[in-house]
This record gives C-alpha cells, structure tokens and sequence, in this order.
C-alpha cells in the first residue's frame, strides 16, 4: 500500500511484526512515544504539508504489557490530518469486543477504522491472518499484496478449523466470559502476592496478558526454568525482545483454565519466586 514517497507513524511499543512491514514498505517511519497522542499529533503535523500518503498504525492490545490501544483519540487524529487508520488486532481477537470482534467493536469504532488485520493464531486456536477493509482494498492487495499473491493457501482443513473457532465465539460468549474472569482472579492474587505486574515502571495490563516484571534479564530466565521444573510453563522475556531492566514473566490466561489450576500456579510462583528472592514478603 505505501512507498518510498509515503509516511508511516507508528508507536514506540508496536509489535515486530509491524515494525517489520514499515521498513519493507520502504516508506518514511516516524515513532510516537507509547500512547502519547500529543506526540503522535506532532509527528503527524510534522508531515501534514509532504507529498505522499500517511498511515496511522496501533496495536489493538500490546503484546509485552497487555495494555490497549487508545483507538478514539487515534482516529480523532487520523481523521483530522487525513491519515489511514490501521489497528493490528493480533492480540485482541477473541479477547474485546463482542464475541472477539477486536478493539474497533470495543470502542465502537466502525466505519472510523482503515484497516483492520490479525491472527487466527492466538485466541482463535487455529493459523492464519486476516485484513478487514473496504472491497477496494481487498480487490487492490489481491492483486498488490505480494506475501499473498506469493505464498502457497492454507490447506481446507484449516479454514474449516478458523469457521468453527468463529462460530464457537458466536455460539458460546460464555468462554469469553470465563476468560475474563480467570484474568481478574489471575491480576489480583498476582498483585496480592506482591509480584509486579506493571503499572510501576511499565505500562499497566488491561487483558489477560499479564506480565511479572522481574527486571534482570539472567534472573529472569533463571526464574522461568525453576518454574518450569515444578510443572509452570511461564515464558521469561527478555533483552532484545524488551528493553533492558523490564525483563519479565509473560503470562496468559485462557478460557479453559481451571480454577485448581491457577490456585497450584500461583503456589509454585510464591514459592519459587520467595526461594530465588524475587518475592520478600
């Protein structure tokens, strides 16, 4: 969609995966400070007079912190500096909105959203990705996207697997309601057990991704294998794929997590985490 003569603006804290299609598209990239909508406006105002296309790019829900993209105040500023609204929904699908819609349903944002794209891989259990848009701007990446035009298509099994993960969303919001509540459970007795789960030195989590911040980077990855010897898989993250010092756990909650479950989890992490000095309490 975009070229050399064309600007992307993009916050701090987008996943890889946007920032990968920026730099492919070879168009200008300028970065706004995490959720900083005064300087998201000054770098669109700093391009409003150049020749080119703008494109407006956010997270729906930000993949290290959990936290979700400020969408109104986005397109407030997309519509004002006539700049293409675009919202990666990877990690909420199946999480806000109703029945999964994503963060344009969450903050009832049709019609003021460009561009819409996400994965079947996270919530929805299957593979895959998706682009909701105008029948132009499909009809024109039919012929323009080269990702799609080059790659060989899913196998029918897999799109009979992303139809019936959709209809289950539809047919069943009861999972989306017990996601929620194991993510409410999940962050306070977290935070009861006095681990920190942002809020302090990063950005506070707003869904079920919910961070423990360790810091260091070695007792952070140290702190993931001892859990995983007593039977906790928590993925421990750390530099380059997060800044130095906001090392962490990255935790997830899912539907089908048990409540005797989580109770056993939260038991390992107390005590591993006292045994390596992470908790004193």
């Amino acid at each position: 969609m975009l070229g050399k003569d064309d600007f992307i603006i993009s916050d701090a804290l987008n996943h890889a995966s946007i920032i990968d299609g920026a730099r492919l598209s070879k168009a200008k990239i300028l970065v706004f400070r995490h959720k900083d909508m005064a300087h998201a406006e000054e770098q669109l105002a700093s391009v409003k007079n150049e020749p080119g296309k703008k494109l407006l790019i956010t997270d729906g829900v930000f993949s290290m912190d959990g936290d979700i993209g400020p969408l109104p105040a986005l397109c407030d500023l997309a519509e004002k500096y006539g700049a293409i609204m675009m919202v990666d929904d990877a990690h909420a699908s199946g999480v806000l909105g109703r029945n999964g819609r994503g963060t344009v349903d969450h903050f009832k944002m049709h019609g003021r959203v460009d561009i819409q794209v996400g994965t079947l891989s996270k919530a929805i259990g299957a593979l895959g990705g998706y682009v909701c848009g105008t029948r132009d701007l499909i009809d024109f990446l039919y012929h323009r996207a080269r990702p799609f035009l080059f790659s060989t298509s899913h196998p029918p099994s897999v799109a009979a697997t992303c139809i019936a993960a959709f209809d289950l969303l539809e047919q069943e919001p009861e999972r989306m309601e017990k996601l929620w509540e194991n993510t409410h459970f999940w962050k306070k007795e977290l935070g009861l057990l006095g681990f920190d789960i942002g809020g302090k030195t990063t950005p506070a989590s707003e869904t079920p991704i919910t961070p423990i911040i360790i810091g260091d980077g070695k007792l952070t990855m140290d702190f993931s294998q001892e859990l995983f010897k007593e039977g906790v898989l928590g993925t421990g993250i750390a530099f380059p794929t997060v800044p130095e010092g906001k090392a962490r756990i990255r935790t997830i909650m899912t539907a089908t997590h048990t409540k005797e479950e989580l109770e056993k989890a939260l038991e390992v992490l107390k005590t591993v985490g006292r045994r390596m000095g992470i908790l004193t309490n």
